[in-house]
């Protein structure tokens, strides 16, 4: 297997390209390695599997989502507070609709997941990763609230931004304000 870690990247950044775009069905290995700019059998000798390039989209979803530290340090040394709550999670929603070609993807891969037990598997397995670690951030950050809040503020993003990014509502709202009124309602100071 090819060892190369960036062009492993650019051929998961092409492929999420081509999720966000085409959706699921629209993604080959073909497909890949024409978004990449690379030869054809590119995307299947780093991914053999359809399975194995669906998990590693999702994985490099959540790597190039990731916060930056320099953002996050500010706010670490802040009052422990629902407002501290408040401002990670807008944090977390500017990230996601600031690059919405992940979001949807991500979307895509979970609705792909459904019908395919084997990506089922991979995805849930990085999803469930990622709900640990950001339960730990937050009990470790000493917020408040714990892991069935973190939960519910995920299923509430989650909606938010999936009615942001395809056709929602239809009533425009201020995204900010809706965001800390979720926040405020689902998390509590005792």
């Amino acid at each position: 297997m090819p060892r190369n870690p960036e062009r492993r990247a650019q051929l998961a950044d092409a492929g999420l390209a081509v999720l966000a775009e085409s959706g699921a069905r629209g993604l080959t290995h073909r497909a890949v390695d024409a978004a990449a700019g690379l030869p054809a059998g590119t995307a299947s000798n780093y991914f053999r599997t359809r399975d194995a390039l669906l998990g590693a989209l999702g994985e490099r979803i959540f790597e190039r989502l990731a916060p930056d530290d320099a953002v996050l340090a500010p706010l670490a040394e802040r009052e422990r507070s629902v407002d501290l709550v408040v401002d990670y999670v807008h944090y977390i929603v500017e990230r996601l609709l600031g690059r919405p070609e992940l979001s949807l993807a991500l979307f895509e891969l979970r609705l792909e997941a459904a019908r395919n037990p084997g990506l089922n598997e991979i995805l849930s397995r990085t999803l469930q990763q990622g709900f640990d670690t950001d339960v730990s951030f937050h009990v470790q950050a000493g917020l408040p609230g714990g892991a069935e809040e973190v939960r519910m503020l995920h299923f509430a993003i989650e909606g938010l931004v999936l009615d942001q990014l395809t056709p929602g509502t239809g009533r425009r709202y201020d995204v900010e304000a809706i965001t800390a009124r979720l926040v405020r309602r689902l998390i509590r100071e005792d």
